[in-house]
């Protein structure tokens, strides 16, 4: 454990910044697999569009690469294209 105050503060924020990183990836997990369960149904572009809009915040935010956002959003477009 640190002794020193602002290594105390650095641990808090630290695992406040963790906490919300691991929420957000989670989310974004969350979104794609509902994305492509979705896949060919009346639902898939809603669904689709959601989970694009959770990439590019999560990459504005700094949670994930802008890279591999748009690498993740090319991944999914393929697997609905290919499915519907």
């Amino acid at each position: 454990m640190a002794n020193i105050k602002s290594q105390k503060k650095r641990n808090l924020t630290n695992a406040k910044r963790a906490a919300r990183n691991k929420a957000t990836k989670s989310e974004l997990k969350t979104r794609v697999r509902n994305a492509t369960a979705a896949a060919g149904t009346e639902q898939s572009d809603e669904t689709l569009r959601l989970a694009v809009k959770r990439l590019d915040m999560a990459a504005a935010k700094g949670v994930i690469h802008p890279n591999q956002a748009a690498r993740r959003k090319s991944r999914l477009m393929k697997k609905l294209n290919a499915a519907g």
